[in-house]
């Protein structure tokens, strides 16, 4: 893992590597509506969390979502055989040229899942890109958009001490932190 940015007096960490290789207390999966895996960070922490993840995630679409996970909502499963307790999955807004709502969704993805480990009373979370890889999310704009939800946060008095953003390429990193670091610095 290696870090690319500090913020917030090193609550909140822009790093790269193996999100699923973290000890925290939650990932936070980029899932697909119907949680049973995927490709891209949604495959990773399913194989690298085991088929205890799995099968959560088939009760809760059996009992509470059986039509799937609406965009912008999350959910929470144990974290099987990863470091990390346990796995909030959300789902982020599909690109369709930014007309159709998908700044909000996008927003109450990253907001469900803090509410989400907050509620369980953890401390830290990392956090994906959510939306900026298959789903097609620009990824400067989903920089400023979780930037400023994020310094909301933590200037609002945050419940969650560490908050880490984790992105697989270095070039992904680097592209976060030029369009968030403005924004969570205070700086124009």
């Amino acid at each position: 893992m290696a870090t690319a940015g500090t913020f917030f007096g090193g609550r909140l960490t822009v790093e790269t590597g193996d999100l699923t290789a973290l000890e925290v207390d939650a990932l936070v999966n980029a899932a697909n509506p119907g949680l049973l895996g995927g490709g891209g960070v949604d495959g990773a922490i399913h194989r690298a969390g085991g088929p205890v993840i799995l099968r959560e995630c088939r009760e809760i679409r059996r009992t509470r979502h059986p039509d799937g996970l609406p965009a912008g909502r999350a959910v929470t499963t144990g974290g099987g055989n990863l470091k990390a307790r346990f796995v909030i999955h959300t789902v982020g807004p599909v690109w369709r040229g930014g007309s159709a709502g998908e700044d909000g969704v996008l927003a109450d993805a990253y907001r469900s899942s803090i509410r989400e480990a907050e509620a369980k009373g953890l401390s830290s979370l990392a956090f994906p890109a959510i939306s900026t890889g298959v789903y097609g999310f620009p990824k400067d704009r989903a920089a400023r958009i979780v930037a400023g939800l994020l310094k909301d946060y933590f200037l609002g008095g945050p419940k969650l001490s560490r908050i880490r953003m984790v992105f697989f390429s270095a070039a992904d990193a680097e592209i976060f932190l030029k369009e968030a670091a403005p924004l969570l610095t205070g700086s124009p």
